[in-house]
């Protein structure tokens, strides 16, 4: 999935909100990154982030209203983080959020978190784990992207009420969330050579015309596992009435917050975000090819349930046929731990042949041929040749991504290990035949890479015990 694509999305998501109030390396599959409220909602547990006098305010009341309103197989979700995930998403949403009832929203806010929890246990089943190394990386990224010191951060933490453990275990809890969906969904997903002969094909056939843009907005009406023949004509005679009632001229928004279980229903009124058209479900786009702006299609039946969409916008950008990328010629060094080697440890070693590269003593290149476990690489030097963006997980390219050529990274460490990356490039070229392929396969990839969340996490979701209690109150 190409743009639910950042694994510190949430932590990035509540440090936006804290500045306004003063193996090589393999193809992404962190989930899709969507606009606003979306990118909230699915993004992971909560680290909300008011002005200091609103949260000090709030904190009393809080306190007093605390009581379990919901057990996830045992593990209970209390009212105070219910409250906390909805100021942050009422922050982050803005004007967006105005005309969705409070009740409702809260709702969404508690399903969404009964779902990352039953998740959560999921990668601790599977003994899915973060180490420290990885949450300071984390940490370091989070203040990279604010442009703040760590020390600016967490003196901005503090100030909101947040303390560095909170932070901590927030940018852990993302981890492990992102770290399970790769685990689970790359299983799922396959994209074979006849789908990029026909979608290259498809490319050439309009290389002429300009890259479309599009935002859709949908309400989806999930179906239950194994759904019954009459549970299934139930939900899309549902489907069937709420088209009808937005073709008739009700506010497509309202009808998302009343009716949609999509993540981006509440408060960005059921709106996917503009992007190209090929980040989008071959489905939606081909259910709305013919369709006006703020003309309704559907109901539509995928994997997840039935969808209604709503076209919002359709946008014309630079034609294909000039369109040129940054290429970047990079090799690494990768370490895997194990019981013998922990991050840290190895770590500390791929420092020291920083260090020996840096000062002429050593050649990177021999150094990646002696000592890395990517064997794909490691019999050329570690070289990984001219990529394209996309082409790695999110930790290895943000760090290649810093470099200029000839500079060598700080250790970084990945769901695949610890690597050390030097840039020996950077260029802007058109894609020649077997990037284009490349290309193409992460397209691919991201499109069924969203479809395939939305089905595994509501699986994940039914098979958890869940036992709701008392509702939350503010």
């Amino acid at each position: 999935m190409n743009a639910l694509r950042s694994t510190l999305l949430l932590a990035l998501l509540a440090l936006t909100a804290l500045a306004a109030s003063a193996q090589t390396p393999a193809p992404r599959t962190a989930a899709p990154q969507r606009s606003g409220i979306t990118d909230i909602m699915r993004a992971g547990p909560s680290v909300a982030v008011p002005a200091p006098a609103a949260r000090a305010a709030a904190q009393p009341a809080q306190r007093a209203a605390e009581y379990i309103v919901a057990l996830v197989n045992s593990e209970p979700i209390t009212n105070t983080q219910v409250q906390k995930r909805l100021q942050r998403v009422l922050e982050e949403a803005g004007p967006r959020a105005a005309g969705v009832p409070r009740d409702v929203l809260t709702r969404d806010v508690l399903e969404q978190l009964i779902s990352e929890r039953a998740q959560l246990q999921l990668a601790k089943e599977q003994n899915i784990r973060v180490d420290q190394m990885a949450i300071e990386q984390g940490e370091q990224s989070v203040a990279r992207q604010n442009e703040l010191t760590l020390t600016a951060l967490y003196q901005r933490l503090s100030q909101a009420g947040i303390s560095r453990e909170e932070f901590r275990n927030n940018i852990r809890d993302q981890l492990l969330l992102t770290r399970l969906r790769e685990r689970e969904l790359e299983s799922r997903v396959r994209v074979s050579e006849r789908e990029i002969d026909d979608f290259l094909a498809e490319q050439r056939g309009g290389a002429g015309a300009p890259a479309e843009q599009i935002n859709i907005a949908q309400v989806l009406l999930p179906l239950p596992e194994n759904a019954t023949p009459a549970q299934v004509a139930a939900v899309q005679k549902q489907a069937q009435d709420i088209a009808a009632r937005a073709r008739n001229g009700e506010d497509f928004a309202k009808l998302a917050a009343e009716f949609s279980q999509a993540p981006e229903a509440r408060g960005a009124g059921g709106a996917l975000g503009l992007r190209a058209a090929d980040r989008y479900p071959t489905l939606f786009v081909e259910a709305t090819q013919n369709t006006a702006v703020g003309g309704v299609a559907g109901p539509l039946r995928s994997g997840a349930g039935f969808h209604v969409l709503k076209l919002l916008a359709r946008e014309r950008g630079a034609s294909a046929a000039d369109a040129t990328i940054t290429q970047t010629q990079v090799r690494h060094i990768l370490i895997r731990p194990d019981d013998k080697r922990t991050a840290e440890q190895i770590a500390a070693q791929l420092a020291e042949y920083k260090r020996r590269v840096q000062s002429g003593s050593a050649d990177f290149a021999a150094l990646a041929r002696d000592h890395s476990q990517d064997t794909g690489s490691a019999r050329n030097g570690g070289d990984l040749g001219w990529t394209v963006p996309g082409s790695f997980v999110p930790e290895f390219e943000e760090a290649m991504n810093r470099l200029q050529p000839g500079q060598i990274s700080d250790p970084i460490v990945s769901r695949f290990g610890v690597h050390l990356i030097q840039v020996q490039g950077r260029r802007e070229a058109k894609l020649d035949p077997r990037e284009a392929r490349d290309a193409a396969r992460n397209v691919l990839r991201d499109r069924k890479m969203e479809q395939a969340y939305e089905a595994w996490a509501q699986e994940v979701r039914h098979r958890a015990y869940v036992e709701m209690r008392e509702p939350p109150t503010s």
